[in-house]
């Protein structure tokens, strides 16, 4: 449904503590979305089967209700009509991913599925007859199934498989697509995917997975880099980088332990992929941390693999630009200390940290990954301007959880003001250089093994009706309203002065 309501009869919000700083007219708003969870379709026109449709038919009890993204949205047969509510809605920008399966049903380039490309440049063909800029992610989570098969992201070949597939990505999009991202949130795979077994493929390797799964994803992204500079980016002049993910860890107390224990999270949690592309190898705490506690554990060796002086000189220095995703903030205290033999190899444990939230920070009930911080969020701004030598950043994703999808919404329009008045002040007032901001999600779609329940979109999406019918809700209305007139507060300060 298009957006109809008048701009004059629009929630707006007013509020003292939003920035009067006006919105520059050259910084990007746009909406996010990511194939698995939007598209449907699975295995239709040559697609092949990715982890999250194994996973998902194979191990239905781990996800909410049953749920999969068989059909979820069914942009893969509505991709018009999005297109025309992304240009009612008044976006700069749309981010979202393409299903390496739909373009490559083995993983490999032995066999290219030209349906896929078809869709693709379809939709790029539309965004671009609307003005309306991609932002195109090559992996969102959803590897080739005969690639998970080989190991997954464990398997150092898969960087190579990777970066074939970004070439061909590259050419057959490259015409229509100057903004591209290869690799969306790979601390979430490593972490949920291959340690703690939450999220598709469901390994639980608490020792290695998460440092066998980072050093592939930090190859692969490499590799792709590489290829784009070298390859493309003198014809096609556009850019590329990968988005990580992080929320910001306070520490808990003024103590010195806790102040370092929240800088090594930091480092456990963002550094262990971003380091090795912004400032060259993994952070050295977590060299340090890990290979301590592989020896006092009886490994050999450390559990984090070592890179050699040609990796980190090939992978360092591989970004246009910083992408953060960022959904909450973090208490964090020191709680172990290495000392003597210890056990067990785990990641869970190698920072050393303990986790908490305060109780009257805005959240839902059994949403524990989003709450409204946004104080939280500008200082992680700051953190990564001053860690990673003042990069240009975007914020690919950002937004609100609830748990009933109702089209008045207005704890999600607080969130999304709160955090893009903390970037207007971050700009303005810390020097942090941020150039647009993406809200998640375009509208309600599977969120993968919490399946329909948690919803995050400006648009709701009725999927109990064949047509997934989506509604405006009343952030839509609001986030087309700042699109428009450049300020979050009834008068912002004169951009001139």
């Amino acid at each position: 449904m298009l957006l109809t309501v008048a701009l004059a009869n629009l929630l707006v919000i007013c509020s003292s503590e939003l920035s009067d700083y006006p919105i520059p007219k050259d910084f990007m708003l746009g909406v996010a979305t990511a194939a698995y969870q939007i598209e449907g379709a699975w295995n239709e026109d040559g697609k092949g089967e990715s982890v999250w449709d194994w996973y998902s038919h194979t191990f239905p009890e781990r996800i909410d209700n049953a749920a999969t993204g068989d059909v979820a949205c069914d942009s893969y047969h509505k991709w018009e009509e999005d297109v025309a509510l992304l240009k009612e809605l008044g976006v700069d920008h749309y981010r979202f991913s393409l299903s390496w399966s739909r373009i490559l049903p083995e993983g490999t380039i032995n066999y290219v599925n030209e349906a896929g490309i078809e869709y693709y440049r379809k939709l790029l063909q539309g965004l671009a007859d609307n003005n309306i800029t991609p932002l195109v992610t090559l992996f969102h989570w959803d590897t080739p199934r005969p690639l998970h098969e080989l190991g997954g992201w464990t398997n150092p070949l898969i960087a190579d498989y990777f970066a074939e597939y970004a070439r061909l990505c590259f050419e057959r999009f490259g015409d229509l697509v100057q903004n591209w991202i290869t690799i969306n949130e790979p601390q979430t795979t490593c972490v949920q995917g291959y340690t703690e077994g939450i999220k598709a493929p469901g390994y639980s390797d608490e020792a290695e997975g998460v440092y066998l799964c980072a050093y592939t994803h930090v190859l692969a992204h490499a590799k792709a880099y590489h290829i784009y500079d070298e390859e493309f980016r003198a014809m096609q002049k556009g850019r590329i980088t990968i988005v990580v993910d992080s929320m910001w860890c306070e520490p808990a107390s003024d103590s010195s332990e806790d102040k370092e224990a929240a800088e090594t999270e930091m480092e456990f949690i963002i550094g262990l992929y971003a380091n090795p592309i912004y400032n060259g190898n993994w952070p050295q705490v977590v060299i340090d941390r890990v290979g301590n506690r592989s020896l006092l554990e009886g490994y050999p060796r450390s559990r984090l693999p070592e890179f050699t002086k040609d990796e980190i000189d090939y992978i360092n220095g591989t970004f246009d630009f910083f992408a953060l995703n960022s959904y909450s903030t973090n208490y964090i205290y020191h709680q172990i200390d290495v000392t003597e033999s210890i056990g067990n190899g785990s990641y869970l444990l190698d920072s050393g940290i303990g986790a908490k939230v305060n109780s009257t920070w805005k959240s839902i009930e059994g949403i524990g990954w989003v709450n409204d911080v946004p104080w939280g969020f500008r200082k992680l701004l700051n953190w990564v301007h001053n860690h990673y030598n003042k990069p240009d950043i975007i914020i690919t994703e950002n937004g609100w959880a609830d748990l009933t999808g109702d089209l008045q919404d207005q704890d999600r329009i607080d969130y999304v003001a709160g955090h893009i008045s903390a970037i207007l002040d971050a700009i303005n007032e810390d020097g942090v250089r941020v150039f647009g901001y993406t809200v998640w999600s375009f509208m309600d779609n599977f969120e993968w093994t919490n399946g329909y329940n948690e919803k995050l979109g400006l648009y709701q999406v009725d999927f109990d009706s064949p047509d997934r019918t989506r509604t405006a809700k009343d952030s839509a209305k609001w986030y087309q309203k700042i699109i428009k007139d450049r300020c979050l507060v009834d008068k912002c300060q004169d951009a001139s002065l």
